[in-house]
């Protein structure tokens, strides 16, 4: 079961069935992608998990594959097939993730999947739609959601500690070397979808989807200052939300000074979390330290575990994460006006 919150409301956390395998076996997973996230994050996350095991695992290059030792497919329909694999992690670049969530959720797997969720709003609606269709568990790797500042830190808004929210500032600033071979196909469009935009801004996107709810209106400019990639190397983001709070999120791949702020403005003081994934959390009269997990997956997988047992809410469920989806999408294209 899912509940979807009404427009103009913050997102409720959505409820799953217990998946129909006994509460005492492992979730068997399969990871479709041996990239960059999956060999330092998602893989070492999934070999944590007390309820999981790294079942096997869908390449191009097996030989990638010989350190896990688990099993090893190149074609996902063989893998699927296989009836031991309960749950399935796409990390796979954009352009796959709808197309694979949704051959898995068809086969009958639950699904965590790399942010953002899709090449476009239509291509996410299809998996939350195939997630319904399917009876199965759909996630996002939205991870920040875990995070025990960003969730103190919605609870000390809801609370009222800085008044009335009315602007919320994310940056993140980096430099993009596009001779990283793993990472080269971030500039392509049809792989990507774009740059920024999509790589960095989905997750403060989100954070902002998490703090303040649906959005209702969006603007953005993107451009190329300095890289002239085929995606952009900047983008501006402005959301108005239910209230009247405005979100704007920057992101470049142009600078070399590194920048990860978030600042909250309201109408009786400030909430800083910069850097938004550093442990400090400073609010009017106080300052606590919540660090994130080592593994900035763990949580996230966990979660999902907990999710498809029946044991907690899912933090980052598709039917919250659409949200993003439909951000983006609107950016791009009053970005390009």
């Amino acid at each position: 079961m899912e509940i979807v919150p009404k427009a103009g409301l913050r997102p409720a956390f959505h409820f799953v069935l217990a998946c129909d395998f006994s509460l005492s076996s492992m979730l068997n997973w399969l990871v479709i992608g041996i990239g960059d996230i999956a060999t330092r994050r998602v893989i070492p996350a999934i070999q944590a998990e007390s309820r999981s095991r790294l079942y096997g695992l869908v390449t191009r290059n097996p030989q990638k594959a010989a350190p896990y030792g688990a099993r090893v497919w190149t074609s996902l329909d063989e893998a699927l097939s296989e009836s031991e694999v309960q749950a399935v992690y796409v990390a796979t670049p954009v352009f796959l993730h709808a197309p694979e969530a949704i051959q898995s959720l068809r086969a009958g797997k639950h699904v965590l999947c790399e942010k953002p969720m899709a090449m476009s709003e239509v291509e996410a609606r299809s998996m939350v739609l195939a997630a319904e269709e399917s009876g199965r568990t759909l996630g996002v790797a939205y991870y920040r959601r875990t995070y025990p500042k960003l969730r103190r830190a919605k609870q000390l808004l809801d609370a009222g500690i800085i008044g009335k929210p009315v602007l919320a500032e994310l940056t993140s600033h980096t430099w993009f070397d596009e001779k990283q071979s793993d990472r080269s196909w971030l500039i392509d469009p049809a792989k990507a979808g774009g740059g920024p935009l999509y790589d960095i801004a989905s997750h403060r996107i989100d954070v902002l989807n998490f703090l303040f709810g649906q959005p209702l209106r969006v603007s953005a400019h993107l451009s190329n200052l300095v890289h002239y990639f085929a995606v952009e190397d900047n983008a501006t983001v402005m959301i108005e939300y239910a209230g009247g709070v405005r979100g704007i999120v920057d992101v470049r791949w142009h600078s070399k000074v590194t920048r990860d702020e978030c600042r909250i403005r309201g109408t009786e003081g400030e909430m800083d979390l910069s850097p938004l994934n550093g442990a400090v959390l400073t609010y009017p009269n106080g300052q606590e330290n919540l660090p994130p997990h080592a593994n900035l997956h763990y949580p996230i997988v966990e979660n999902f575990v907990d999710a498809v047992l029946g044991k907690a809410p899912l933090l980052a469920g598709a039917a919250s994460s659409v949200w993003t989806d439909w951000v983006i999408e609107r950016a791009r294209k009053s970005g390009s006006e």
